[in-house]
């Protein structure tokens, strides 16, 4: 396929800034201790891992936000986080980048943390810090309020991050894009689990071939038709009204109703870890479309950005200056 670079190069350089997204979904803290391993542990057969450092990055639909700041969007965040240190850190991670919290509502329940044990380049262990239980109908009240308020005052899209930790409930969902259709306001959705009534209406929906394949009735391969065929059955089952489907080595496929189906082959290069390339991908895309770009232009530019985060080890956010310099170097 062709575009045309100097145009998305001009959109990267004046036109994001203009844009205000609102993100809601699962709000979570990616924690990660670095260090390598030399030894057994006397006292278990488990290894010793020396730890060198630690990181904490926003993770789940904070990375969405996170993406969307370092790229030069007007950006806010809306969910759920609890009364405890981890809480704190997101906040302060937010404030550092200039993302708008007002969002964030406190709860008795855990911020979602997740803390990755590291070895050299290889993951060793996960500890999760979660309740996963769907949110109350009083908390989904407010969380609702402070989307409809925002409405109000001005957005050009709305996208729900779902990671399947109770903020994205059936209620939330359908009536968050009934408000965004109601102001004319795009709705994207990065969605989990196979229950996808909930998505109903939604404008454009980014599903990995993971995804997409677990929510239809039969495996599918990851060519390009079954893609096509299978995201046209998503279409027309959940009334979604565009996809795009990732398909990691394979690129991606965005498929729309009247204007067929766009296959875009994935930049060639070394993967180290594909954490949170979802996260970039609908960033970067609802950036573009509710900038202005053309939903093809939109994707290509997603794919581009996606080649950034997985050469990175860890969940990692592209900057404005990064994606710059993708589209200079792109043949």
């Amino acid at each position: 396929m062709t575009v045309d670079r100097k145009k998305l190069l001009d959109f990267v350089l004046n036109d994001i800034a203009k844009v205000r997204i609102l993100v809601v979904g699962d709000v979570m803290l990616d924690r990660y201790y670095y260090g390598e391993v030399t030894r057994i542990s006397p006292e278990a057969p488990v290894p010793i891992n020396h730890v060198t450092s630690t990181k904490d990055t926003l993770g789940g639909s904070a990375n969405v936000a996170h993406n969307l700041a370092l790229l030069g969007c007007r950006t806010s965040i809306a969910g759920f986080a609890g009364n405890d240190y981890h809480c704190q850190n997101l906040l302060d991670k937010f404030t550092a980048r200039g993302i708008d919290y007002k969002g964030i509502i406190r709860r008795e329940a855990p911020t979602t943390t997740k803390l990755r044990i590291i070895g050299g380049h290889q993951q060793m262990l996960r500890l999760d810090f979660e309740d996963t239980e769907p949110v109350s109908e009083h908390y989904a009240e407010r969380l609702i309020d402070y989307v409809e308020q925002s409405l109000q005052n001005g957005l050009d899209a709305v996208i729900i991050s779902d990671y399947g930790k109770g903020a994205c409930t059936e209620d939330v969902c359908t009536r968050i894009i009934d408000e965004c259709h109601n102001m004319a306001v795009p709705v994207f959705v990065d969605p989990k689990g196979v229950e996808w009534e909930k998505y109903a209406g939604a404008d454009y929906i980014t599903p990995n071939f993971k995804e997409l394949n677990a929510v239809l009735s039969k495996p599918i391969r990851n060519r390009d038709e079954y893609i096509e065929q299978a995201a046209r059955q998503v279409m027309d089952k959940y009334n979604v009204k565009n996809v795009l489907a990732t398909r990691s080595e394979y690129g991606m496929s965005l498929v729309q109703p009247e204007e067929g189906v766009v296959h875009i082959p994935t930049k060639a290069q070394e993967v180290f870890d594909v954490s949170g390339a979802g996260d970039t991908v609908i960033s970067v895309f609802a950036l573009g479309i509710s900038g202005g770009l053309k939903p093809v232009e939109a994707a290509y530019l997603a794919n581009l950005a996606a080649s950034v985060v997985v050469a990175k080890l860890g969940t990692y956010a592209v900057s404005n200056q990064e994606l710059q310099k993708v589209l200079t170097d792109v043949e």
